[in-house]
């Protein structure tokens, strides 16, 4: 996986604790030379310690980043469609679309999974804060897409059917305050998309910090557990999750990836998750 950390040297460091529940007892769980991941000893996330401050965390969104979107968008677009169908979203929503259904993406990229949607007949709006992405996303594929971290784009309470994210959370400073803020701009009886790495799954417990997703961009890693616990304290109602991805791509044969693949999906240990969770209707 990609990683667009400038510097180290550069960094302005920010040494908070624990961003979910405060606490600052901590131990070290991987040292990666640069930046480390501590294990928060109250709720177990896991989290970058010290953490870059929101305005050198923004700056690496960039155009490096853009190109890497770019280039890897429709294998995103498969692995985004793939989750939907995994968690059975399109059913679950039939009974939203006499209210003009309304489909949010925060950290939307280029807009194409926003694209997609529209296509399917959803009203849509993006978030993103890479300005170059951003821009593709309005100028070749007519999205709205707003370039502004989620908590400042000031959308009305109550604004949309659907919010979704993809590989967004993890790489926040603040994860409550994105579902805080997901649960009041949500309509009642809407639904919470969220898909993220599965920090207890197989791989992290077989490669430890050597992790694909134990790098410098992501400021959070959560269990399925600890996900869990967050949104429900946020307000939400967890509908299901899943999980997908057992040994990585090149690292064992197809006879012998394929049934470890297929095991960590049904013991619920894979590399990846996704959750669905639903804002109370009224």
């Amino acid at each position: 996986m990609k990683t667009f950390s400038k510097d180290p040297s550069e960094k302005n460091y920010n040494y908070s604790p624990c961003p979910v529940c405060g606490s600052s007892k901590r131990k070290l769980k991987w040292d990666l030379d640069s930046y480390a991941f501590y294990k928060c000893l109250d709720c177990s996330l896991l989290y970058q310690y010290p953490r870059p401050d929101q305005e050198e965390l923004t700056a690496r969104y960039d155009n490096e980043y853009f190109d890497y979107e770019i280039e890897n968008e429709e294998k995103f677009l498969s692995l985004m469609k793939k989750s939907l169908e995994d968690i059975g979203l399109r059913d679950r929503v039939k009974g939203l679309r006499s209210v003009s259904p309304t489909f949010l993406d925060v950290g939307c990229a280029t807009g194409v999974l926003l694209e997609n949607m529209q296509n399917e007949g959803w009203n849509v709006k993006g978030v993103e804060v890479c300005a170059e992405s951003a821009d593709y996303g309005r100028s070749k594929r007519g999205i709205d897409i707003i370039n502004s971290p989620f908590e400042k784009a000031s959308f009305a309470s109550e604004s949309f059917s659907v919010i979704h994210s993809s590989h967004f959370v993890e790489h926040i400073i603040d994860p409550v305050l994105f579902f805080n803020e997901a649960y009041r701009v949500l309509r009642p009886g809407g639904f919470l998309v969220t898909t993220t790495p599965n920090a207890a799954g197989f791989q992290p417990l077989v490669y430890g910090s050597r992790w694909r997703s134990a790098i410098a961009d992501h400021m959070n890693l959560f269990s399925l557990k600890g996900l869990k616990t967050i949104i429900k304290d946020s307000g939400f109602t967890l509908i299901t999750w899943k999980t997908w991805g057992g040994i990585p791509a090149g690292e064992a044969p197809l006879f012998i990836k394929s049934p470890v693949d297929r095991l960590c999906k049904a013991l619920g240990i894979g590399d990846v998750m996704v959750v669905l969770a639903q804002k109370p209707p009224v």
